[in-house]
């Protein structure tokens, strides 16, 4: 597996080491973990396209009460 050097203020590492204690984990796989959760994220344009796209498909279905969808739903 590759390595790297990181410089990370004092703080920061300390932090990281109570953290990867507390979870009884490595600092290197809480790092790891912190770097593919932040990767995966989606871009926030991404997002409010996908918000834009909604409101949109939303904007002419006029006033309804989603605990009446939602129950419609279940009952299927």
């Amino acid at each position: 597996m590759p390595k790297v050097m990181v410089s990370l203020p004092a703080e920061l590492l300390a932090a990281l080491d109570r953290e990867a204690a507390r979870r009884g984990s490595s600092r290197s796989a809480l790092l790891a973990t912190a770097a593919r959760r932040e990767l995966e994220q989606q871009d926030p344009a991404d997002l409010d396209a996908a918000l834009q796209r909604a409101r949109s498909a939303l904007r002419g279905s006029g006033p309804f009460e989603s605990a009446d969808l939602v129950r419609a739903e279940r009952d299927r």
